[in-house]
């Protein structure tokens, strides 16, 4: 059975796009701005610490959209998701899981191994299950285990990214999954949101361009890296997490280290992004996609939105306006 996008959804998007989750970089100011300007907004859960904060954000979010949705509800007010790492090695896990069961989220992310458990429950109240992806291999699984939609990581993604082509990567995940895909990896623009569309992709998933937004809860220093920042400035290392990822070479400089000297970590252990002392790597050290070229300047999250929809809606006409043009040629 084909699983697409719910048309209540698509009446409350400005933009097909998600504001991705980024660790101890989205909140809910950045999440409830990205809502209210007609984005996905999203956080990971781990940002909230101890428990009981992560049970007042999920709180806080459903309370004030509901409340912005009462007093205008012409408003096109997004949904909020939540992603939620569901590695062996993460303990928070069945806490995390019973408050998904309290505030039901119509969208939850997992990340980092199976969904099945989030995907029961997320059902059983009528919400969607998308589910990060890095490879082919973890794409079926994440299919096979009922999930609504795949987000494909791709190359040049902030964070942990993969290693494929974005086109590519569309195009072998469309060859047996027919349902929701979120193309994730180096979209900064409205004209790369199109992009992703004509790809094949029901979403675009942007992080490295809100990292800037004012609501974000990113360092002022971190913001500014990004300004002054290009791809150059991005290096894929495994060296923080024991997972790829790509980072900002001028932070790991900052923090004393040598770039060309990085070693990867033994371990792979996701429970230590609990405890704020043992995140140094994703505090002082920071990350960033490819897309960094096309950020030039810090604005708020509704500042961004309304930039990257005129870029969009340019993009469009210039497609439609070339629509004759690109109809007359074949291929002889």
């Amino acid at each position: 059975m084909t699983k697409s996008i719910p048309e209540s959804w698509w009446n409350q998007l400005k933009l097909p796009v998600i504001s991705a989750p980024m660790f101890l970089v989205s909140g809910t100011e950045l999440v409830k701005n990205c809502c209210l300007n007609g984005v996905i907004g999203s956080f990971p859960a781990p940002n909230a610490r101890p428990i009981e904060v992560l049970d007042q954000w999920m709180g806080q979010l459903n309370e004030a959209l509901k409340e912005a949705r009462a007093l205008d509800p012409h408003r096109k007010i997004a949904p909020w998701a939540m992603n939620m790492v569901v590695h062996s090695s993460y303990s928070r896990l069945e806490e995390e899981l019973s408050l998904i069961q309290k505030h039901q989220p119509q969208l939850v992310i997992t990340s980092l191994g199976s969904p099945k458990r989030v995907v029961d429950i997320v059902h059983e109240y009528g919400g969607l299950v998308f589910s990060d992806v890095s490879d082919l291999k973890f794409a079926k699984k994440a299919a096979e285990a009922g999930v609504d939609g795949l987000i494909l990581v791709a190359s040049g993604a902030g964070g942990h990214a993969g290693q494929i082509n974005s086109f590519a990567f569309v195009d072998m995940v469309r060859n047996f999954w027919d349902g929701i895909i979120v193309l994730a990896g180096s979209i900064s623009t409205g004209k790369g949101i199109l992009a992703a569309q004509a790809a094949g992709a029901d979403l675009a998933y942007m992080g490295t361009r809100f990292i800037v937004a004012t609501e974000s809860m990113a360092r002022d220093e971190y913001r500014e890296m990004l300004v002054e920042a290009t791809q150059e400035d991005i290096i894929l290392t495994d060296a923080f997490s024991g997972i790829m990822c790509n980072m900002l070479v001028p932070s790991i400089k900052k923090a004393g280290l040598d770039p060309e000297k990085l070693v990867k970590k033994d371990e792979v252990n996701f429970d230590s992004m609990q405890r704020e002392t043992n995140a140094k790597a994703w505090r002082d050290i920071w990350s960033a996609g490819h897309g960094v070229g096309a950020i030039n300047k810090i604005e708020s999250a509704g500042e961004i939105i309304e930039s990257l929809a005129v870029e969009y809606n340019e993009a469009l006409q210039n497609i439609n306006q070339n629509a004759g043009k690109l109809s007359s040629l074949s291929v002889k």
